[in-house]
Order: structure tokens, then C-alpha cells, then sequence
């Protein structure tokens, strides 16, 4: 069973038959279900990405973060970090049949494939966990370690839609484990403009960017293809672009859900000093 992994700004060569962007290949266990899903997903066109995308549609901070009590200024992802890189999670009864509890669990074996990252069925003495709900609204989650019983959220849909797409899975899973969108960086004017005439505007909001002090890059570049990039056209008000790109990116990059970057992998590994684990 293969699980792909993309170049920093580009998928896999045999997606776009272009030799330039190689993809890489990891070796994986996981269930028939993954296999049917990284069988069957596809990037999805841009323009086929409108206001419905669930990552957008709960009403939370840039769509999808839910944000703690507690102030968040001036504190950096890097303090984020889940204690010894376990995630301990719940399934709440009621919301998702097995084949769908399969399918989530798949997008946690990806991620401890690449890393050293491992989630953890949480007992009943546990005393923080993620709950992982099946509400209407879309999909979300809290950003990081909270030390208490936190949110994450896939409403459901049919296999390879909307929140049951692995790489939505997997984004919002990232946000769990500490990490913000791409496009939020410090330094993102450097890589994209925002289109703020084509911003819904009481969304506007959701294109600010983050200080410096609380974001840290470990030292990877900006990535378009990363898994925690918005789509071109997030939050737009008028079907025209939000995000337009200062570098030449193959179209469908932007805004992918369909595997982790190599420079999503790097970062989660750098913030959970895996290479320590080994």
C-alpha cells in the first residue's frame, strides 16, 4: 500500500505528467478503506472550489480554528506541541458507523506514518483527549494541545467529500497537533497576494496574518502545496480568486487535500523533534 507524499510546490508526476514534480512514495498499513480512498482521490480543479468547502462554512476563526479562552497573542505553535507527540482521542458515540471510524482512524495511521506522532484510543481515566464529533456545520478543530477535552469536528459526507476527503481529515488533524493555515504566515506577501475586492467582507478578517513571534517555519519555505494552504478561492464573494500566487504554480496546487507536502512532514517532525525519538 502506497501513501503519496507531494513536492513542496507540485503533486505527483502522475497526476500531472510533468517530470519536474516528482512525488515521493511511503510505504503504509493502512486499512481497505484508506486503500479505496488514495485509490479513488483526486485534486480537485480550483474552480471547483467554492463557499460550500466545509473548512469554511462553521463560522470559525479562518473557517475552520476553534480558539481557546485563552489568549492567544504572542504564544507560538512550537508551545502547542502535544506532551511526547501522543494524541489521545474519543469517537462520541452516535455519529459515525465503522466504516467511516476506519477511515479517520487511516488519515491518523498517515500521519504516524511520517512522524513520530501517535493517537491513542483515550480510557475513561483519561483527562484530555480530542472528541471527535459528527455535528452539522462543516469541519474544525481546536489548534494544538489545550489540556482538556477539545474539539474536532467531521460532518459527514460521502467517502472523498467534503469532510471525508483524507486530506481534510488530515488538515484538520494537523490543527490539532499545532499547526496554522499556510497562508497565514508572516511573510506570506512575499509568495501571495490577497485579492481583498474579491473577500467576502465580513471575511476579510480570516486573511490577517500572524506575527513573526508566533509562528515558527523550521526553517522550510513557503509551500503552496501544502496540505494547510487555503484554495485560491476561499471566501470569495464573487466566484473570482481570493489568492493569487507571485510564483508560477501548476493549477490545482493551491488549496490541495489529497496528501501532506514533504514540507508539512518536515515541520511536523521538526516540532516534535522525532529525530530525537529515533
Amino acid at each position: 500500500d502506497e501513501v503519496l507524499v507531494y513536492g513542496t510546490v507540485a503533486y505527483g508526476e502522475h497526476l500531472f505528467g510533468n517530470s519536474k514534480y516528482l512525488s515521493v512514495e511511503m510505504r503504509t498499513c493502512l486499512s481497505l478503506v484508506m486503500l479505496f480512498v488514495l485509490g479513488t482521490s483526486r485534486a480537485l480543479p480550483v474552480d471547483s472550489v467554492s463557499e460550500e468547502d466545509p473548512e469554511l462554512t462553521a463560522g470559525y476563526f479562518e473557517g475552520d480554528i476553534v480558539l481557546n479562552a485563552a489568549p492567544r497573542n504572542g504564544m507560538s505553535n512550537t508551545s502547542l506541541q502535544w506532551p511526547n507527540g501522543i494524541v489521545y482521542y474519543k469517537f462520541w458515540e452516535g455519529f459515525f458507523d465503522q466504516v467511516q471510524e476506519t477511515l479517520i482512524k487511516g488519515a491518523m495511521k498517515t500521519i504516524e506514518e511520517v512522524s513520530c506522532i501517535r493517537f491513542v484510543l483515550a480510557d475513561d481515566d483519561q483527562p484530555y483527549f480530542i472528541n471527535i464529533t459528527g455535528n452539522p456545520g462543516g469541519c474544525y478543530s481546536t489548534v494544538g494541545f489545550t489540556d482538556d477535552i477539545q474539539k474536532y469536528n467531521l460532518e459527514p459526507f460521502p467517502i472523498n467529500q467534503g469532510c471525508f476527503r483524507i486530506g481534510t481529515m488530515i488538515h484538520e488533524m494537523l490543527h490539532t497537533l499545532g499547526f496554522y493555515h499556510m497562508q497565514s504566515t508572516f511573510n506570506r506577501d512575499e509568495y501571495v497576494q490577497i485579492v481583498s475586492e474579491n473577500v467576502n467582507p465580513q471575511h476579510l478578517y480570516n486573511f490577517n496574518k500572524y506575527d513573526k513571534d508566533m509562528i515558527e517555519d523550521f526553517g522550510e519555505a513557503y509551500d503552496y502545496g501544502s496540505i494547510l494552504h487555503y484554495s485560491p478561492l476561499a471566501f470569495s464573494a464573487n466566484g473570482g480568486k481570493t489568492i493569487e500566487p507571485l510564483q508560477d504554480v501548476p493549477e490545482g496546487i493551491m488549496g490541495q487535500r489529497v496528501a501532506l507536502s514533504e514540507s508539512d512532514i518536515s515541520k511536523l517532525n521538526k516540532m516534535y523533534n522525532c529525530a530525537e525519538k529515533d
